[in-house]
């Protein structure tokens, strides 16, 4: 796993501002142009549990900004990070602060599961639920694969 920071998107800053506003975040999005029209999937998060609700509550709110983008010929799909959302992207991690994740590490060849505590441009720092236990870092060296984990909250 590597750690790339965003680009610069005029898009997606224009609909994370929208989606903020909403008291959510905006942590993916994903436009697909095809033939004729154009795909436009959006992961929201917040804190608790994405509902149906907030999903269509963010698609009524960023229509209007991609009608003037695409003129009407998109469709819109906003969804939840789902419950074992995989991580592509350590940048995506620090919309998860304080989320339970687990880690497949190729040193241990196995997963190491916790609470993310921090994550920058090196790894991830995640306490384990067992009190007692030092919060362990881990570096994007040796992370293979990161998956939402919601039985560690």
């Amino acid at each position: 796993m590597r750690f790339i920071p965003r680009e610069a998107d005029p898009l997606f800053d224009s609909l994370e501002e929208v989606v903020n506003g909403l008291d959510m975040s905006l942590v993916d999005l994903v436009v697909s142009k095809h033939k004729t029209s154009v795909q436009v999937r959006a992961t929201i998060d917040k804190k608790g549990i994405v509902s149906v609700d907030d999903c269509s509550c963010v698609h009524r709110a960023v229509a209007p900004r991609l009608d003037l983008v695409f003129h009407g010929d998109y469709s819109l799909e906003v969804s939840s990070p789902g419950i074992d959302r995989n991580i592509k992207n350590g940048a995506e991690l620090v919309h998860y602060l304080g989320r339970g994740i687990r880690c497949y590490c190729s040193d241990i060849s196995d997963w190491t599961a916790g609470v993310l505590l921090a994550a920058d441009e090196e790894g991830v720092v995640i306490a384990a639920k067992d009190a007692g236990v030092e919060p362990k870092r881990i570096s994007y060296e040796v992370i293979t694969k990161v998956k939402l984990d919601y039985s560690q909250e």
